[in-house]
Formats: structure tokens, sequence, C-alpha cells
């Protein structure tokens, strides 16, 4: 509570000026993030260069809480693979692995086939769309290159309790503006 009441006092000892300056600085950092996640999606081809692993459909290769870092590439995909994709009418991604990948004639289009590795059956059965049967190009937002194990379970548990999430970015934004260095 001590830390809320100093705040408060800084911002009010602050002139318009240095509320101005606080204020960009604050701007920066934010333009700062997303110009490292748009040059993440550049680098990787991945519109989503980084997951997290929410369910525990992979176990034992990746848990619940793993970060992925992912790379589009422009090899084919192939069987044994571990993708990361979107289904039309589901927000989140899924990640498994791939198990049947089928060329068309044409070799631009591919359907492919996918299972959780510590699932029964394939997606077929309740992941994919209603009478989807395969995945396309279109559908996968990328290829697992590497991880950290764990590390996204800081998303997972502010995802689960919202209020934690506002107030954390409410105390970082406040710690920003009223920094006193420069």
């Amino acid at each position: 509570m001590d830390m809320l009441k100093e705040a408060y006092w800084t911002l009010k000892r602050m002139n318009m000026r240095q509320l101005m300056t606080q204020g960009v600085q604050l701007g920066l950092i934010v333009t700062s993030a997303l110009m490292i996640w748009k040059s993440l999606m550049l680098v990787t081809g991945s519109e989503s260069p980084v997951v997290v692993v929410l369910s525990g459909s992979m176990e034992p290769g990746f848990y619940r809480g793993d970060i992925l870092f992912l790379k589009m590439g422009n090899a084919p995909i192939s069987t044994g693979e571990i993708v990361v994709f979107n289904i039309e009418g589901r927000d989140i991604p899924i990640v498994h692995r791939v198990i049947k990948v089928h060329s068309r004639r044409d070799k631009e289009h591919i359907d492919v086939l996918t299972k959780g590795d510590n699932n029964y059956g394939d997606d077929r059965a309740g992941i994919y769309a209603d009478g989807q049967q395969w995945l396309h190009q279109n559908h996968i937002l990328g290829r697992t290159v590497g991880y950290l194990p764990q590390v996204g379970m800081v998303t997972i548990i502010m995802n689960d309790y919202p209020y934690l999430k506002y107030a954390l970015i409410g105390i970082l934004g406040l710690l920003v503006v009223t920094n006193k260095e420069g």
C-alpha cells in the first residue's frame, strides 16, 4: 500500500512536461514490444512465433505451461513434426503431432492429419471442425523448433485470474510512469 501512496505523490509532484515525458516512455515500451513481435513474425514466417501449451494432450513431450518457439519454413510438412494450428471457430491454437501427410497431384496443396501424443485417437474425433477431415496449409501457424519448460505458467495463471493480469499491468505501467530516472 505504501508503494501506491508513493506513486501517487510522485505523480502529483510532476509537472506537465514530466508527465508527458513519462507517457511517451510508456508508449515507447509498448511500441518496442510490438516491433519485436512483428520482427519475430517476419523472421519465423509464422503469425504466432511463440505459443504456450495449454493442455496435457502432448505429454510427455510437452507439458502444460511450456513455451514453444515456431517457424514456418519452406520445406514440406512431414510426418512426425509437431505443428501448431488453428481451427475455424476456435480462438486458441492447438499443438499436435503430424501423423499423416497427403500431397495432391499439383504438389502445392497438402492434407495433414494430427494427433496429440497423449490422446487416444486422431484429431478428426473432436478437435477439427464438424465435417473437417484434414488440415490444410492455411490452418498451420508453424512448426515447433524449440521450447522453454514451464515458463508459460505465468500466462496460464493470468488467463485463469484476469484481475491479477490487470493489476500487474497497472502496477507495471505505474512503475514506468513514476520512474524518476532521466
